[in-house]
């Protein structure tokens, strides 16, 4: 065990979004295959992710939601359909998981922020600039796209606060030689983008503090000032391992990482200021980082705020697991993007799953069984002179077939073909192509099939006197091929490859990577047993109906139960109407009313140059705080009413209903441009 080569391997941390899509579950899968991969080969793997819960983002949708950030994050990562939830749905093999709100964490980041301003490279100034709040991104005028973040196309705000700015182009030309000089960024493609977009054009001082809100690790040095998002989640990668903390104790043994697997789109982040960050730590650099591409729906990047996310679990509880997991790995290049559709899903699955792989293993272990019961006969395995054909095989670069025509032929091309494929296989997966590496395990698939054609076992059986050695030997031949592919699937779809090994009868020394290279690892004697259809072939029409009718179901768990008031059958003359004079007005002040559960006391900007009080019920469904700044909608011409011995001058406009049994209240917030005292007409 202590020998075994340490292998760190990485997915980034996500943001815990209220609704994971399958582009989120592309990046964990791919990482828990190479993983997995690498366990298969006997390495010693500590493959981590988890979740970043800080930032302003978070803080302002707990605030929307009426909890605290915290509660917020719990309920996403730790609650029903949460984020760990899907990862044991998807049978992600993660070795230990983070969350940027765990204790060792916090006070780590903190020894972390304060070794580099010890160290010079943190420094106290003012910010001022754009900000990408759904990207927690820091961008200059430059830099943006149509005025808008590059990355996520939204709008940025303009920020101005006091900040600690790290010295980032400090390590300009460190970087530029680290990117361009080495393999430290896969694939290549990446280099130029980060080189030519941010490093030539001047790499400027990061800000790494914030001032305007407060649901971040504190600066414990200088209260008011939280770390920046991406500086506390970065350092997750050696936080997890015991730096700064005492909670682990494997950073010496698996730092520097072998690869952060990461999408494109935080790539500057993982190859510019997560480099700069370690050698201003005076740490080793992580020996790789790996962007893979997006998943795409209708031509754009899936994205909950743009209304295309397509529901892992949906796909998953449809399709089944592994088929969902094959597709992912089997379809897209992993360093480019790729087109998501539910008809591409369905059609691989009937090609590879069902017409190819599943076929073949029911094919194989029918005739085995109907021909020989459960066990083949004795002799029917690997001759010397097909092991000999095979170890020549399996050398890099060599194909070799002693042969010519006929049955011997079909042997030798199968043998040599599957004989090789540890080779190829493991040459795509060291390359982060797990797509060639499928490519390769079902090229001996296919050939598998054809050999059944070549040989027509059904025609030998009718002789079992004159063919039965030979029919039988076809048979092992053929569960020896489909034992290495399974092997080499297990990473992939590791559920469906223990179901096929059980049919085989392969034993678990016939299972490794090791065998995985010897042909005729697999005993003579093996008990095969036919067992169920693994992948059946789908009807694409009733699938896509009926997966139609799941997501549609899903839209309408997710709706609340919802009852509004009934509509007042009284009618009220238009005159009447028009005396209520309704105005927009500002939130400048908001604060609870003492000795009151229901009361929020608002001081308001109504445009007439005099604030306003208003007073209004609704404490139970929002926080004070979280109603500053904002524009509502007010009755200005109500004559004043006492409540709880104060004036109140007016009333607010709320929408009223019931939700799963309880009334709740909704302010009418109106969009920022709206002046205080404009006429609501």
């Amino acid at each position: 065990m202590e020998n075994r080569k340490p292998f760190y391997i990485t997915t980034p941390i996500y943001y815990p979004s209220d609704k994971l899509h399958i582009g989120h579950t592309y990046c964990t899968v791919a990482t828990d295959t190479l993983a997995r991969y690498h366990r298969l080969k006997g390495e010693d793997v500590m493959f981590l992710t988890g979740t970043d819960e800080h930032g302003q983002k978070i803080e302002d949708k707990a605030r929307e939601a009426g909890v605290t950030p915290k509660d917020f994050v719990d309920a996403i990562v730790e609650g029903p359909r949460g984020v760990k939830d899907l990862w044991k749905l998807m049978n992600i093999s993660n070795d230990r998981f983070i969350r940027t709100t765990d204790d060792y964490h916090v006070s780590a980041i903190q020894k972390i922020f304060k070794k580099m301003y010890d160290n010079g490279d943190i420094y106290k100034g003012t910010y001022k600039g754009k900000y990408c709040k759904p990207c927690e991104s820091f961008w200059t005028e430059s830099q943006l796209k149509d005025g808008c973040c590059p990355d996520c196309g939204r709008p940025v705000l303009d920020a101005e606060e006091e900040a600690y700015f790290f010295r980032l182009s400090k390590y300009a030309d460190r970087i530029q030689h680290l990117l361009e000089d080495t393999d430290f960024l896969q694939p290549r493609s990446r280099v130029n983008e980060m080189v030519n977009n941010f490093i030539k054009p001047g790499l400027e001082d990061l800000c790494v503090s914030r001032t305007s809100f407060s649901w971040g690790i504190p600066v414990d040095f200088d209260p008011g000032h939280v770390v920046y998002v991406w500086v506390d989640a970065l350092s997750n990668y050696i936080t997890a391992l015991g730096y700064c903390n005492d909670r682990y104790h494997d950073y010496e043994k698996y730092w520097p990482a072998d690869v952060h697997i990461v999408g494109k789109e935080i790539v500057r982040f993982h190859s510019i200021i997560w480099p700069a960050m370690l050698m201003s730590l005076g740490e080793p650099l992580p020996k790789r980082v790996f962007g893979h591409g997006w998943l795409l729906l209708d031509g754009g990047k899936m994205s909950k705020s743009k209304g295309n996310v397509v529901d892992p679990y949906i796909l998953a509880e449809k399709f089944g697991v592994d088929a969902l997991r094959f597709f992912l790995m089997r379809t897209f290049p992993f360093g480019s993007d790729g087109n998501f559709s539910n008809e591409l899903l369905i059609q691989t699955i009937n090609t590879d799953l069902a017409n190819d792989l599943g076929n073949l293993v029911s094919r194989t272990t029918a005739m085995a069984q109907k021909y020989f019961g459960e066990r083949l006969p004795a002799g029917c395995g690997a001759t010397e002179g097909e092991k000999k054909l095979a170890q020549d095989s399996a050398a890099p670069g060599t194909f070799a077939i002693v042969a010519s025509g006929g049955p011997k032929q079909f042997d030798a091309e199968l043998i040599a073909l599957t004989a090789g494929l540890r080779g190829r296989y493991e040459e795509a997966m060291e390359q982060y192509a797990p797509h060639r590496a499928l490519e390769e395990v079902f090229k001996v698939i296919q050939r598998a099939n054809k050999y059944i054609d070549e040989n027509a076992p059904w025609a030998l059986a009718k002789d079992m006197v004159a063919n039965g050695p030979r029919l039988a030997h076809v048979l092992y031949n053929l569960l020896e091929a489909t034992r290495i592919c399974a092997t080499l699937l297990t990473p992939f779809i590791p559920d469906s490859c223990d179901k096929i090994f059980a049919q085989l009868g392969a034993p678990e020394g016939a299972r490794t990577w090791e065998s995985a290279a010897v042909w005729g690892s697999l005993p003579e004697n093996a008990a095969v047993a036919k067992g169920e259809n693994l992948f059946p072939r789908l009807d694409m029409d009733k699938a896509l109906s009926e997966l139609e009718a799941a997501e549609a179901e899903a839209r309408k768990a997710a709706l609340p139960a919802v009852e509004t008031e009934p509509q007042l059958e009284e009618k009220v003359d238009f005159d009447t109407f028009c005396k209520s004079d309704f105005r927009a007005v500002k939130v400048k002040a908001c604060e609870n009313v003492k000795k009151s559960e229901k009361l929020l006391r608002f001081t308001l900007d109504d445009g007439t140059g005099t604030d306003r009080q208003i007073l209004s019920g609704i404490a139970k469904w929002y926080k004070p705080e979280a109603l500053v700044g904002k524009t509502l909608m007010a009755i200005v011409n109500l004559p004043p009413r006492k409540m709880m011995g104060l004036e109140s001058n007016g009333m607010l406009i709320s929408a009223v209903h019931t939700e799963h049994g309880e009334e709740q209240l909704n302010l009418l917030i109106l969009d920022d441009k709206i002046p205080a005292g404009a006429k609501m007409c």
